[in-house]
């Protein structure tokens, strides 16, 4: 009997609970060593040595707000927004990514490094180096689209940005 292979995770987040992944693009994404050395990298940079709490990691925090935009999509979804299963996909994946090119002390030690180079720079390097991995999971999204460069990524964003709003401060989705 053989068993099929599934790329489903469910992860326990200590401030979310449960955490379900179960897009195989998103899981080949959470699954590579260059998500995975967020673990490794602290969201409050040098905080934590005045406030001993203050531990978690960019990984955890890429994770939450991941768990933050599944519920987002689901209840604009529920509100009757019609979006793709495309345009869900590349929001989950850039929400993900939004720190993959964070190194160690984060912000504190950004331009010491090395100079005149953002972890922005760094994520757009990062996620070409993705989609030049020989994993066919990653080869459906297109990480490193030429329009990167752009204030906001076109090939994640252009769909959603075309039906945007201002509702404040917010940005809404409308159809």
């Amino acid at each position: 009997m053989t068993m099929a292979t599934t790329s489903r995770k469910i992860i326990n987040d200590p401030v979310h609970g449960f955490i379900t992944i179960n897009d195989p693009v998103i899981a080949a994404i959470v699954s590579h060593p260059y998500y995975q050395r967020l673990r490794r990298i602290q969201q409050m940079a040098l905080a934590q040595l005045v406030y001993p709490g203050a531990v978690h990691t960019r990984l955890h925090h890429s994770l939450g707000a991941y768990h933050l935009m599944c519920n987002a999509i689901t209840e604009l979804k529920d509100k009757g927004i019609n979006i793709t299963d495309a345009e869900a996909q590349a929001a989950k994946a850039a929400i993900l990514l939004h720190d993959i090119g964070h190194g160690p002390f984060s912000h504190a030690l950004e331009n010491v490094i090395l100079k005149g180079v953002t972890h922005e720079d760094l994520s757009l390097l990062i996620m070409q180096a993705l989609n030049t991995e020989n994993d066919e999971a990653l080869h459906e999204i297109n990480l490193s689209h030429s329009n990167f460069h752009e204030p906001i990524p076109q090939k994640v964003f252009a769909p959603i940005n075309k039906r945007a709003i201002r509702c404040g401060s917010v940005g809404l989705f409308v159809t």
